[in-house]
């Protein structure tokens, strides 16, 4: 490593943060500047381990201890090098990953651990800042073509990997912008959209053809799609989990991902029906998930002037410690508070809510009873049990479901299309992430199920692999070989 005892040396140091204050006025990302003398440093951390473990951890196997010893010695041209070798998009995963890599750390045995994320995060953008990253068009075509469905990151990097080879690739999207949920799931508090658009253009100057608004099944026939020789479904697993109990028909009720949408939508600059809007100003506002979806919209209710902020999470408050049950290297369930979280909000967990109440069609309080969860031979699945006596209403004007999905929207293209299902509604794969239909794959969370943008990624490279094998026969993409491992959601 470059500096082998640099972990001794250093402490570990991330960006600092706009203030509170400054952050809640716009929707700007948070983080300041980091200084190149500082970020070296945190380089020189990674220890010279023998067994990098980060590697295990991170999803897409990236190079960690590779680039994080270039750029100590500054050698930034071969570091943004090993970088791409195995991510797409590290500009992405740079702002968005909550960085199993980290906890897989072997520093972080004994240390806080190595500052994965930041330096990933600032080798790409000094990368796009001299000019290092190019259009890599492919120098031939096979006169194979292919459907993606589906923009977000897993659709996104499929396509680029199957370009790479030589295949003509369109990539179909029903939204009108690219993107998925990078583009409307993400506050950009989290990832301005430009950070998007700046990746579009080189995959656009590489050959590959983007058509928006295009949902097949509704607005197309799914017959088009007959005329490729391969079709990757990526639509990601959109179907948000309900909360149906007395009062959910109530005005003022709405699913996370239609109020994080909106002000994306509202932050583009397109123009919304006054009586069409989710607003949080004046508001009571209640966001019931514990996740990082919860956490985006608390972020974007405070921004928007709500009154109060409260944050419900059905299970009981981690410990700030790794479990028990989750021993290093493994990610744990341990207590997290984001951004969003220390710009205001009133936490509770192990809490459930029994009932919306309300007047002239419209939510005004909801009743919850605490639980609690008793230990059961699985530690990850204990038995909830109601306190008595503990049911509480608060005020709400305004409720948030943050629940988390159930699967792909299985109406339209994948019925169309007679894509067998599993047994958790998400699409049914094989290890070359093949479905019941020989030219027709998958990847991402549409067959995953809910999970990372890290994982998304991984997941498009290694079907873009298996469908060149298909096309051709062979294929010279980079493939980790892990199709054979079980696909266990990973979720935050």
């Amino acid at each position: 490593m470059g500096k082998p005892t640099g972990f001794k040396k250093y402490i570990r140091e991330i960006p600092e943060k706009r203030s509170v204050s400054e952050r809640l006025k716009d929707y700007k990302e948070l983080y300041l500047p980091f200084e190149e003398k500082t970020l070296k440093n945190q380089a020189g951390r990674c220890m010279d381990c023998g067994v990098p473990t980060c590697h295990a951890g991170c999803p897409l196997g990236n190079l960690i201890p590779d680039w994080n010893d270039l750029v100590y010695n500054e050698d930034w041209e071969e570091a943004i090098q090993r970088l791409h070798a195995t991510n797409n998009f590290p500009e992405f995963t740079g702002r968005l990953c909550p960085a199993p890599c980290e906890e897989a750390c072997v520093l972080g045995i004994i240390e806080p651990a190595v500052t994965i994320e930041e330096i990933e995060k600032q080798i790409i953008e000094r990368a796009f800042n001299e000019n290092r990253v190019k259009p890599n068009p492919p120098t031939q075509r096979t006169r194979k073509t292919v459907a993606v469905i589906g923009s977000g990151p897993a659709g996104l990097a499929a396509t680029q990997q199957l370009n790479r080879a030589g295949h003509t690739v369109t990539l179909f999207e029903r939204d009108d912008r690219i993107g998925g949920l990078l583009r409307y799931g993400i506050p950009d508090f989290k990832m301005e959209k430009w950070v998007i658009d700046r990746r579009l253009k080189i995959m656009e100057a590489e050959g590959i053809h983007f058509e928006t608004s295009v949902d097949f099944g509704k607005n197309r026939d799914s017959k088009e799609l007959q005329k490729f020789d391969a079709i990757v479904l990526a639509m990601g697993s959109t179907k948000s989990r309900e909360l149906p109990i007395p009062g959910d028909d109530l005005e003022g009720i709405h699913m996370a991902m239609n109020f994080l949408t909106q002000q994306n939508r509202v932050v583009a600059g397109d123009a919304l029906k006054t009586m069409d809007q989710i607003h949080a100003k004046d508001k009571h506002v209640i966001v019931i998930g514990g996740g990082d979806t919860g956490s985006d919209c608390i972020g974007t209710s405070n921004r928007q002037g709500a009154k109060s902020v409260t944050n419900f999470e059905l299970f009981p408050q981690p410990s700030e410690d790794r479990p028990d049950y989750q021993p290093w290297p493994y990610w744990p369930l341990r207590l997290r508070t984001s951004t969003s979280h220390a710009e205001g909000v009133d936490r509770h967990w192990g809490i459930l809510t029994k009932e919306f109440k309300g007047s002239n069609g419209k939510v005004e309080k909801l009743v919850t009873v605490d639980v609690e969860f008793l230990a059961s031979e699985n530690p990850t699945q204990p038995t909830m049990k109601e306190v008595q006596g503990s049911e509480k209403e608060w005020p709400a004007d305004l409720v948030i479901l943050a629940l988390g999905f159930v699967g792909p929207e299985s109406e339209g293209l994948i019925t169309e299309l007679g894509i067998e299902l599993d047994e958790r509604r998400n699409i049914k794969t094989d290890s070359k992430y093949t479905t019941n239909i020989p030219h027709i794959f998958s990847a991402g969370d549409c067959c995953r199920g809910q999970s990372l943008i890290v994982w998304a990624i991984s997941e498009g490279r290694e079907t873009a692999h298996a469908v060149d094998q298909y096309l051709t026969g062979t294929s010279n993409l980079p493939s980790k070989g892990n199709g054979d491992l079980p696909r266990i959601p990973f979720q935050v």
